[in-house]
């Protein structure tokens, strides 16, 4: 039997001394989509940035395909296989896409021309500065940051924020692309319910830092009663 990719039992995790997440349960299958939704501030970017060491443990164990994550120093993380890209992007303004990329590697199959194949818009851009890109170049290239890494799992906090349609397109073509092409396990934390609820087949809707919601995407899809309960936005 395969090992999960992903698994969490029982987390309490939050800032300092208060907690966020309270005993999350979660467990994602190598090669699985898992889109996690919920109303802003009910512990969707903490469940992130707590796989990733960012934030404090206070109790439950989490495992990474079956080693535990508490023992993977944060800078070691990348690479042990996790991705992560952040709400907030966190490109390097000074340096170019091709340096941004060039400093994130860690060797493996994924270089910055595999990079570029994927996000065509970057390769025409690819000498520009962080700072010249829009911000829909600058999420493609935070998610290529994370690619370099080669990671077998990757998260991704809110990646269509602000973002202007065609753009959003544009990303989902590219990571549908790597759940198909790349068998990666991904996680994507997604306000947007439509586009989460369309991208992965398993849905994760969490409330006040617990899962109040784990199942078929479609179940929200055909129920938008339960979904607009659940999230407070059937849209």
């Amino acid at each position: 039997m395969t090992e999960p990719a992903l698994v969490l039992k029982g987390v309490y995790a939050g800032y300092g001394a208060t907690v966020v997440l309270e005993g999350v349960d979660l467990t994602v299958a190598a090669g699985e989509s898992v889109s996690i939704l919920g109303r802003n501030g009910v512990g969707k970017t903490t469940l992130l940035a707590t796989v990733m060491g960012l934030v404090r443990v206070h109790a439950g164990t989490l495992h990474l395909h079956g080693n535990d994550l508490s023992r993977i120093a944060l800078p070691k993380r990348a690479g042990a296989g996790l991705g992560y890209v952040p709400q907030e992007r966190e490109v390097f303004p000074s340096l170019s896409v091709l340096e941004n990329l060039s400093v994130a590697a860690r060797g493996g199959p994924w270089t910055a021309d595999r990079v570029l194949d994927l996000f065509p818009r970057l390769a025409e851009r690819r000498r520009a500065y962080g700072n010249q890109l829009s911000g829909g170049e600058q999420q493609m290239l935070a998610i290529g940051r994370a690619l370099m890494a080669s990671p077998s799992v990757l998260l991704m906090d809110e990646p269509s924020e602000g973002l202007a349609p065609v753009i959003v397109a544009e990303l989902v073509e590219a990571i549908e692309r790597l759940r198909e092409t790349e068998n990666m396990t991904i996680l994507l934390v997604e306000q947007k319910a439509r586009l989460a609820l369309d991208f992965a087949a398993r849905a994760v809707v969490m409330d006040r830092g617990r899962i109040a919601f784990d199942g078929a995407s479609q179940t929200l899809k055909d129920d938008p009663g339960q979904l607009n309960r659940l999230f407070g936005l059937a849209g």
